[in-house]
Formats: C-alpha cells, structure tokens, sequence
C-alpha cells in the first residue's frame, strides 16, 4: 500500500515506498541518522562543526575569564552579563558536539588545538571596556560565520541549519547585548 489519501481530495502518491524504506533502514542500520538523503557531505559537515564547537569553546573561556577578572564600581552588571553568555556558549558547544556524534563524527574539544580552529580569538584584558569590545568582536565573527554557514547548509542537511540559524539568533543577540554594554560605558557614543 503506497498511497495515503488527503482528507477530502484525491489519493496522493506516497514519496517513498516505506517497505523498501523498511529494508534500507534495516541493511544500512550501522549508518546511524545518516541516510542516502543526506544532502550535504558529511565529512565536510562534521570538520565546519569541529570549527563551530572550538569558536563556542573558546567563547565560553573568554567571557568565563572576563566575568572573573572584570573590577570596579560598574562591573558588576557586566560580570554578569559575561557570565550568562558563558552558560549559553557552553549550551552551544553541546548542542554542535551532539551533532558530531549524530553524524558519526567525534566531538574534538583538544585544547592544544582549539584557537587554531576557532573562528574568534581568545584575547583578555584588563580593562572593562576592551573586554566589552572583544566580545562585540567575537560576536560579530560569529554572526557573520555563521550566517554564511546558515546559506551553506541550505536544504541539503536542514537540521545542521535550524541547529546553526537557533545559534545565531542567540549571537545576535549576545552582539547587542556587548553593544548595548560598549554604550553604556563609554566605548561608543549612542
């Protein structure tokens, strides 16, 4: 049986003939989530994300090491604020390393490595204000990374995409909370 019938209209043609989806599924069951329509290459996908999870890495080092070593009158709202995007950053790289492993890939959190992988830079300061501006920086990259990612994905693995376009609606968002910091203490004028 390969039809389905809609609710009031004509049968429609199912897309696949689920017996012979059945039988592929059973022979090709050591290929894990990766189907024969699997549109994207999966050893290209697994080193870009290798990539995202060492920029989310090193993103939650900097902000980590920012909210500890920020000081002063004003800093402890940024502290604050530092220390929320680290947790996020962190929900991030588990969220990419999940889907190295769902593509049969093995996450690579090597440290000795990591910077030369990141897409963002892992720079401190002593100043609260140039930690605000390397964040807007770092954030910016990712948005910029990221969206090119988001075209590139495409239709051929829309769940790396929604995964990625999620990504980048909370870099954005991190990008205007570092502004709206930058503002507010006198890295930029408003």
């Amino acid at each position: 049986m390969n039809d389905i019938t809609a609710h009031s209209g004509p049968a429609k043609p199912f897309l696949s003939d689920v017996r012979a989806l059945r039988d592929k599924a059973r022979r090709q069951i050591e290929q894990g989530a990766v189907t024969e329509s699997y549109g994207a290459d999966v050893d290209a996908t697994i080193e870009i994300l290798q990539s995202i999870l060492a920029t989310e890495i090193v993103c939650v080092l900097r902000y980590t090491q920012h909210a500890i070593v920020a000081t002063g009158l004003a800093s402890e709202g940024v502290k604050a604020e530092f220390t929320a995007h680290a947790t996020e950053e962190q929900g991030h790289a588990m969220q990419v390393a999940e889907r190295i492993n769902q593509l049969g890939g093995v996450p690579d959190f090597n440290p000795d490595t990591l910077t030369a992988r990141a897409a963002a830079e892992y720079k401190t300061s002593a100043d609260l204000v140039a930690m605000i501006r390397e964040n807007l920086v770092a954030e910016r990259i990712a948005v910029e990374h990221y969206r090119e990612l988001v075209r590139y994905f495409g239709d051929g693995d829309p769940v790396t995409r929604v995964m990625i376009e999620k990504i980048l609606a909370a870099e954005e968002e991190h990008a205007s909370d570092m502004l709206d910091l930058l503002q507010t203490h006198g890295g930029t004028e408003r």
